[in-house]
């Protein structure tokens, strides 16, 4: 279930809104008051719908604490038809604006297309960072281009892309184009120990006991 905090001095209007929403398993809890919706445990909440026009504190002003204290998507909701205040709200850093009036149907496509820019945000900041990074025909290590042979490129592009994951002789020797590969694939021990003579951290490239190598 999507749990919205929801802003709104309008109880009708709130009331309607949260009926639409429940089909789509969106729970809405409302508060008229914007001193209690501050105060409604925020980060429980997965996005907040917020008036502009409520009593007591503008809706600005709301947007403008609850971006400093919390991480949550902001959908600006307001029959204030000024240029200046969407901007303003935007600015603030409120992730989108809807003018009053308009469909529910709307106001759930916003809500269904900001989680999900939210949600890939946040796996793709979770995402472990690689020290390595491949841009065309160039391997980068902590942002310094490495100058490799062909083989080298092509041993060391494998084990990045797969990084973590052991690499079988086999695997590494198949995949090269332009290793020569003489008995029992001693070259690739020799390129191995290149590449690691190329990195500041020769420990990054493992060798796997009877298996091959791999990136840590």
């Amino acid at each position: 279930m999507i749990n919205i905090l929801m802003i709104e001095d309008d109880a009708e209007f709130a009331e309607l809104l949260s009926e639409y929403l429940a089909q789509y398993d969106i729970k809405v809890t409302n508060y008229e008051d914007p001193y209690l919706g501050l105060s409604a445990g925020v980060k429980k909440y997965d996005l907040l719908i917020l008036d502009l026009t409520l009593p007591g504190m503008d809706g600005l002003e709301v947007c403008k604490e609850i971006v400093q204290k919390y991480n949550i998507p902001i959908i600006i909701s307001s029959a204030r038809s000024d240029i200046n205040d969407k901007v303003q709200g935007l600015a603030l850093g409120a992730d989108d604006y809807l003018p009053k009036p308009y469909d529910p149907k709307e106001m759930y496509a916003r809500i269904t297309s900001l989680l999900r820019r939210y949600q890939k945000t946040q796996h793709e900041d979770d995402a472990p960072k690689s020290d390595f990074e491949i841009r065309g025909d160039t391997i980068y290590f902590k942002g310094e281009a490495l100058v490799l042979t062909p083989a080298e490129f092509e041993v060391l592009s494998l084990l990045v892309k797969h990084q973590g994951i052991t690499q079988s002789r086999e695997q590494i020797i198949n995949t090269s184009q332009t290793m020569s590969i003489d008995s029992q694939g001693k070259s690739l021990d020799v390129i191995i120990s290149k590449i690691r003579s190329k990195l500041d951290d020769p420990k990054r490239i493992q060798a796997v006991r009877g298996i091959g190598y791999k990136l840590v």
